[in-house]
C-alpha cells in the first residue's frame, strides 16, 4: 500500500504545482475524482486491463467517459498516466491531491461520528474548539451511528479521537480480562 502511495506521489505533486500556477486547484480535484472513479469501476477495470488495447487506447476511452469535464491539460495528465502504467493509480493520486490542497488551504475535513443527532449549536462549538486545536479551517461532516452507544468519534484525516462508550467498554473489557 505504501509503495503505491509512493509510486503516486510525483504525479500528485506534478499535478498539484499545475493546478496550483494555472489556480484550477477545485477543478483539477474534481477531474481527479471523477477519473479515479471511472478507473475503479469493474467493468472499466476489465476493458483497461485487456492486453490488446494500447495505452494510446487506454487514454482515450477514459477521456470519451469524462466528456467535457476534462480541460486539455487534464487529459494530457491522463495520456501520461496510461502511457507509463499509472491509470490504476488515480484514486491514490486524487486523495493525495485532496490531501496538499487541504493543506494549501489551511483547511481538514473532520467526520463526527454520534450516537444521536446534535444541533447545530454544539456541532459548531465542536468546530470551534478544534478549528483553534488545529490551527485550521474546519468542515465538518456529522453522521449518526448508534452501536457507538454514547459520545462522540472524530476523525480527520490520521487524527483519529474515540470518545465514544463502545470503545471505553472495549477497553474495560481488556483490562478486566488482563
Amino acid at each position: 500500500m505504501a509503495e503505491l502511495n509512493t509510486i503516486a506521489r510525483p504525479y500528485t505533486k506534478a499535478a498539484f504545482d499545475y493546478a496550483l500556477t494555472k489556480g484550477g486547484l477545485d477543478q483539477w480535484s474534481q477531474m481527479l475524482a471523477l477519473t479515479a472513479i471511472i478507473v475503479n469501476d469493474s467493468d472499466m477495470k476489465r476493458v483497461l486491463g485487456t492486453p490488446s488495447l494500447s495505452a494510446e487506447q487506454k487514454a482515450e476511452l477514459i477521456i470519451s467517459v469524462c466528456g467535457k469535464k476534462l480541460d486539455d491539460a487534464g487529459k494530457n495528465f491522463i495520456y501520461l498516466l496510461a502511457e507509463n502504467n499509472r491509470l490504476p493509480l488515480l484514486s491514490k493520486i486524487s486523495v493525495q491531491f485532496d490531501q496538499l490542497k487541504a493543506d494549501h488551504e489551511k483547511s481538514v475535513e473532520v467526520d463526527l461520528t454520534t450516537a444521536y443527532e446534535l444541533d447545530n449549536a454544539l456541532v459548531e462549538k465542536l468546530a470551534t474548539a478544534l478549528r483553534s486545536k488545529l490551527g485550521r479551517e474546519v468542515k465538518m461532516t456529522s453522521r449518526v451511528d448508534q452501536t457507538i452507544l454514547g459520545g462522540v468519534i472524530l476523525r480527520a484525516n490520521d487524527l483519529v479521537i474515540d470518545g465514544s462508550v463502545r470503545a471505553k467498554l472495549a477497553k474495560l473489557a481488556v483490562a478486566m480480562n488482563s
